[in-house]
């Protein structure tokens, strides 16, 4: 039993031992489990867990239009820490609550197998707290009631209202999506000022500090998945094509032909926008480029460009710990043993 007002989760020892693939026993695999707070054993073997304790570590879940990414942080993490592992699903168009949460759990338990004892023990035990970018407002309130129930914390949410330590130059600045927030505060973090970050997924984006470390705003454009469909879609005799880097510019066939077009022209519009943004700003900027074909795309730039995978996950690893103060622990059921 525990304390008065303290919800008392009991984890039977052998279920979380087979979880984390652990083989030594209860008081040793607790010892090097856990470096964060003490856990107490019951003398039946089983584990409890008072869930008044800070969570260990912190999961970083970034909701795309088209791909849904999960980055699990150590306890411990430093501002320009890499997640310990990091998991992608694709973006379904409709998702129940109960779905995020198997989602995320079954995410924490590949996750935790790979990660050093603290933070496997944490994703094992579902202790961690969270926070979620999330670009499809149909799926915000599933993903956030799944966290809540599979992380025992309601998660905080990128949006107005959130810390993120940048000032904001924009017009509206509850129309910046939390993706491109999340970008832009990690591109400060790890280029300094000024800082482009430019993010390939469904559509191109490009998010702009200036020289006083501010959020001047930036620029959205088709990604390349998405012209390859829309010229397919829009002409009769256009085929829908591979994404790859042509040979040479000038195609000798239809598909050739698209793949310069879309795959080269995406390059060169790229370059010109950081020309132009550079010309607004009245200095170079370094760029960062993340999402996906990040690493072809940079190659066919003549701006050098950073290629970071994780820049959108570490952006919300940042802003989680601005603002982390503001998690608040979720009821959840009291399991016991009799």
């Amino acid at each position: 039993a525990g304390h008065a007002g303290q919800t008392v989760r009991v984890y039977r020892w052998r279920a979380w031992r087979e979880t984390l693939g652990v083989h030594a026993a209860p008081a040793r695999g607790l010892h090097h489990a856990s470096a964060q707070g003490r856990r107490e054993y019951a003398k039946d073997g089983a584990m409890q867990v008072g869930e008044k304790n800070a969570p260990c570590g912190s999961l970083a879940v970034d909701v795309g239009n088209t791909t849904t990414s999960l980055g699990l942080f150590a306890p411990d993490a430093a501002r320009d820490a890499e997640p310990v592992g990091t998991f992608e699903v694709t973006t379904p168009e409709r998702l129940t609550a109960d779905e995020a949460r198997l989602l995320v759990e079954r995410a924490l338990e590949v996750l935790g197998r790979d990660a050093h004892a603290p933070v496997a023990a944490a994703a094992a035990m579902g202790h961690v707290g969270a926070i979620l970018s999330c670009v499809v407002p149909s799926l915000t309130e599933p993903w956030t009631r799944g966290l809540t129930a599979a992380c025992g914390a309601r998660p905080l949410v990128v949006g107005p209202g959130l810390k993120t330590g940048i000032r904001m130059d924009y017009h509206d600045p509850s129309e910046v999506g939390p993706d491109r927030m999340a970008d832009a505060v990690a591109a400060r973090e790890s280029l300094g000022c000024p800082a482009i970050a430019v993010d390939l997924g469904t559509t191109v984006n490009m998010e702009v500090v200036d020289a006083h470390g501010a959020f001047v705003g930036g620029v959205i454009a088709p990604g390349l998945a998405l012209g390859v469909r829309a010229l397919a879609g829009a002409a009769a005799r256009l085929p829908q094509i591979e994404l790859k880097v042509p040979c040479r510019v000038i195609g000798k066939s239809t598909r050739e032909a698209m793949l310069s077009g879309v795959v080269l022209g995406e390059a060169i519009r790229i370059d010109g926008l950081v020309r132009g943004i550079e010309r607004e700003l009245g200095c170079e900027a370094p760029v960062v480029m993340c999402g996906d074909g990040a690493q072809v795309i940079a190659g066919l730039l003549k701006h050098p460009v950073t290629v970071d995978p994780t820049l959108t996950l570490r952006g919300l690893h940042l802003l989680n710990l601005m603002n982390a103060r503001q998690q608040k622990t979720a009821p959840r059921a009291t399991k016991t043993r009799r």
